[in-house]
């Protein structure tokens, strides 16, 4: 065989060879597991717009993902319900962007047994109901916003011993959903999930009761050459992926919430 068509085919073998081994446009995400329904839905909006890319979604308890991302694992951004995790990474050298706010997030009392839409904290007290469900305030930001708002409701030691605590949000929502729990204090934005929505009311938990769930994405050191990250952080700020996220209750600051002209609670229709 002529020597330089021997070079010739090996140079495209090898050049197929590098096709087949090139890495598909990849791209892993970490969320609260309050953004269990909206995310999925940004991640599809997304996708329509970059039918290439291919998207990983993981969603969990923030405090754990924190202690994971810390660790080195592989996320390329990441979506906490509590700001201070992005932030404490950002201070630790493992992001490769700023930290953006992505909502205020808010809490609600749901019931699948009960109309939550006529109940307030103070019906927790009561002693028909045996057991509330929250996240765990040891790592889950939904549950600590929990915990403070019965504190400050003056409720904290007169329902203590009927808590039982999900590993993060959508686990409490689903104690709540299947009559694990009488009642769950639960993310907005789980109640308002075609799931739940359908399945009973809520009573929305007054801001005034505990600090802001201001929550917060950032991109991590491992995407610092991924523009397919860098993409999916800018079209989390455009007005499509806004719109999705206050279907959901994700607020930012100065924008309301849908139907905020209703009253602080929301009846099922059943």
């Amino acid at each position: 065989m002529n020597r330089f068509l021997l070079i010739f085919l090996l140079l495209l073998l090898t050049i197929g060879h590098s096709a087949q081994g090139a890495e598909p446009v990849r791209l892993t995400i970490a969320a609260a597991a309050d953004l269990k329904y909206a995310m999925d839905e940004v991640v599809k909006a997304f996708k329509d717009q970059h039918p290439e890319a291919m998207v990983d979604l993981v969603t969990g308890s923030s405090g754990k993902f924190y202690e994971q991302i810390a660790h080195e694992a592989p996320f390329d951004i990441f979506f906490s319900a509590d700001v201070k995790f992005p932030e404490k990474l950002k201070e630790q050298g493992l992001t490769a962007s700023e930290v953006r706010m992505y909502a205020r997030g808010r809490i609600v009392l749901w019931s699948a047994n009960m109309n939550a839409g006529k109940m307030t904290l103070q019906d927790l007290a009561d002693p028909r109901i045996k057991q509330i469900a929250i996240a765990n305030p040891k790592h889950a930001p939904y549950g600590q916003r929990a915990q403070e708002a019965l504190e400050n409701a003056g409720l904290w030691t007169k329902v203590q011993n009927k808590l039982v605590f999900g590993e993060n949000i959508a686990q409490t929502a689903q104690f709540a959903e299947t009559g694990a729990a009488d009642v769950g204090l639960i993310a907005l934005s789980l109640a308002v999930s075609p799931s739940l929505t359908a399945k009973g009311g809520y009573y929305l938990i007054p801001e005034t009761l505990h600090e802001p769930l201001d929550q917060a994405y950032v991109l991590l050191k491992r995407a610092e050459k991924n523009a397919l990250a860098g993409a999916f952080a800018d079209f989390v700020a455009s007005e499509p992926a806004r719109a999705i996220f206050r279907s959901y209750g994700f607020i930012l600051p100065g924008e309301a919430l849908p139907g905020a002209a209703e009253p602080e609670s929301r009846r099922s229709s059943q």
